[in-house]
């Protein structure tokens, strides 16, 4: 597979620049990889499609408010800081805007009483820095910075954009992503009510989504491609969940490619998951073989990213082509605040 098999031609009015007012009304496509055959749907009707056996794997990770405005010491020059990763207590990688002003040495004052020292460079382009504060760091992200919506919401960040970009199963205890695992934007308490209801096991696990689950791949040979590292915690309690709806004959639902990634990478070799935390680089693209998820639900992702290749590693990447034409056709929303798509 070469990166331009990943390109599509998508007309930007189909670029989702707010989410629906209900999130379970959003369109649900059901595609087929049996039979090929695709439905249209909405999305609450997603709980037809469950068993009694299985298991709906959630990703319950807070999105922080990461991007800020700050000014360089001595010249004022604003510069926007992205927060991306924490690396410890007080370091923590971050991307700026504009890159070519900020280079090692230099300080930027975010806030009164919060500084961060750039102390290193990132091969991606971003920048390593030390931040000066007093206080719960995270209290003051979430007092002073702003919701970090995707470039391709041509917008700024509104009030109700804290609440809306943010899945309603989000751990309060679990912060630190920097983008929302979007495929669980669509649920709400009343259809995950309705889902357990037909016995299903809804269970959480973490992984801390990071840009680099959307950097731009830059080499036509996706094997030289490197994904950013994210953190992930899968707890005891969802990998019993998950390895008794295999022995059941149930199937493992993934909700998004997010929590897709994070069971592959906690995969046994004889079947089931373990128990595990840690950091996951895994890059899943066409031809992998996968060890856990039966199911996929996912949104619509950008032409040529690392997302398309996982679902179309997940389906036959001519079908899910074709499917992607077909949502164009029927102005299906795309990408964050957009619609869904459901592979069985």
């Amino acid at each position: 597979m070469r990166l331009s098999d990943f390109k599509y031609k998508l007309p930007d009015k189909l670029i989702a620049q707010q989410p629906m007012k209900d999130r379970d009304k959003s369109r649900l496509m059901v595609i087929h990889r049996d039979t090929q055959e695709i439905e249209h749907r909405t999305f609450k009707d997603i709980v037809e499609y469950f068993g009694a056996d299985d298991s709906l794997v959630i990703n319950d990770t807070r999105v922080i408010k990461a991007r800020m405005t700050g000014y360089k010491e001595k010249t004022d020059a604003e510069i926007e800081v992205f927060l991306l990763r924490e690396l410890n207590d007080n370091m923590w990688e971050i991307m700026v805007k504009p890159a070519r002003k900020v280079r090692m040495g230099n300080t930027i004052t975010l806030m009164e009483g919060i500084t961060c020292d750039i102390i290193d460079n990132t091969t991606s382009g971003g920048r390593v820095v030390r931040f000066n504060y007093d206080g719960d760091f995270h209290k003051l992200i979430e007092k002073y910075g702003s919701t970090p919506l995707p470039p391709y919401i041509s917008r700024a960040p509104e009030s109700r954009d804290i609440k809306n970009y943010q899945t309603i199963y989000s751990d309060p205890e679990k912060v630190g992503a920097v983008a929302a695992p979007t495929a669980g934007l669509h649920f709400t308490k009343r259809l995950m009510t309705r889902i357990e209801k037909t016995g299903v096991k809804i269970m959480p696990l973490t992984l801390h989504v990071s840009l680099g689950t959307f950097r731009p791949v830059n080499v036509e040979d996706l094997t030289r491609h490197r994904m950013d590292s994210e953190f992930y915690s899968v707890e005891e309690d969802t990998a019993r969940a998950v390895n008794n709806s295999i022995k059941a004959g149930g199937k493992v639902w993934a909700t998004g490619t997010t929590v897709c990634r994070t069971l592959e990478t906690v995969a046994r070799f004889n079947g089931g998951i373990n128990p595990d935390s840690g950091w996951t680089d895994k890059f899943i693209y066409p031809p992998y073989e996968f060890k856990v998820v039966d199911r996929l639900i996912t949104n619509f992702h950008l032409p040529s990213s690392t997302l398309l290749m996982l679902v179309s590693a997940f389906a036959d990447r001519d079908f899910i082509m074709e499917a992607y034409k077909v949502a164009v056709k029927e102005k299906y929303r795309f990408f964050s605040y957009g619609d869904a798509m459901l592979i069985l």
